[in-house]
């Protein structure tokens, strides 16, 4: 095991100062997150609906994943320092404003999204919404970049990096679907259908946006086998096509 964690304190130890930053900002949002599943336990709102504690909880841990996991994919990638400085920095920015703005809105007991009653609520919303469309530019920079030759690389890290980044982005077009769907309720008078069926969408979200964390985790299982690049090769290839199968297969199932 001590042989499979070296590479890990290695990403900390030798890493660039924006990935340093990156996976500690990652890991205080996901204790922030950790620490609103602990209010929820504490306090009597339903797990469930626009009013629960269910999305500061969800959104520290989700975001905090991803910003440690893109960090440590970004070091596979063939970027310009300077390139790479600034779409961490601002995926880092991006990450703290998302999760900081829904947990904001948790403890003033309003909706986070959709929610246009006041003009605090609708610049909170929109700031949400924006970001969620820099976190396109960003991740579409990443991904177009995951596709250059990098021999330096191995072909199953290859693999898994740019599966996961692409299926990540399917995640923010999903995010984006669910985000002009509920807008288009909301100016059609009708908010309460907004979170229904913008929600709707969440579990071929969440399955797509993990896709990132998920098949590197199994490229650096695979680097404390004896196994051949070739064949941990296949093991991603056959991995990567079940995600992509499961991904597919859920989107449909919430769309019908």
């Amino acid at each position: 095991m001590s042989d499979m964690t070296r590479p890990l304190r290695r990403y900390w130890t030798a890493g660039r100062p924006i990935e340093r930053t990156a996976y500690l900002v990652g890991a205080v949002l996901m204790l922030w997150g950790a620490a609103h599943a602990v209010v929820f336990l504490l306090d009597d709102r339903p797990w469930a609906g626009p009013l629960s504690w269910r999305k500061p909880t969800t959104f520290g841990l989700s975001f905090g994943l991803t910003l440690i996991s893109t960090a440590w994919v970004a070091t596979t990638l063939p970027l310009a320092e300077r390139t790479r400085r600034r779409l961490l920095g601002a995926l880092t920015v991006a990450c703290v404003v998302e999760v900081a703005l829904v947990s904001l809105q948790a403890w003033r007991h309003v909706p986070s999204h959709f929610n246009m009653e006041t003009p605090l609520n609708t610049v909170i919303s929109q700031t949400l919404a924006a970001g969620g469309f820099a976190l396109v530019t960003i991740y579409g920079t990443l991904t177009a970049v995951s596709f250059r030759a990098n021999p330096a690389v191995s072909r199953s890290t290859r693999l898994a990096v740019r599966v996961g980044l692409v299926l990540l982005m399917a995640a923010l077009g999903i995010g984006a679907a669910m985000i002009v769907r509920g807008v288009t309720a909301v100016y059609a008078g009708n908010p309460h259908l907004a979170y229904t069926t913008a929600g709707a969408l969440k579990p071929a979200h969440a399955i797509t946006l993990h896709a990132i964390l998920v098949l590197p985790a199994l490229v650096w299982l695979l680097s404390g086998t004896r196994w051949r690049e070739s064949v941990r090769h296949r093991i991603v290839t056959v991995a990567a096509t079940c995600y992509l199968v499961a991904s597919f297969a859920v989107l449909l199932a919430v769309i019908r």
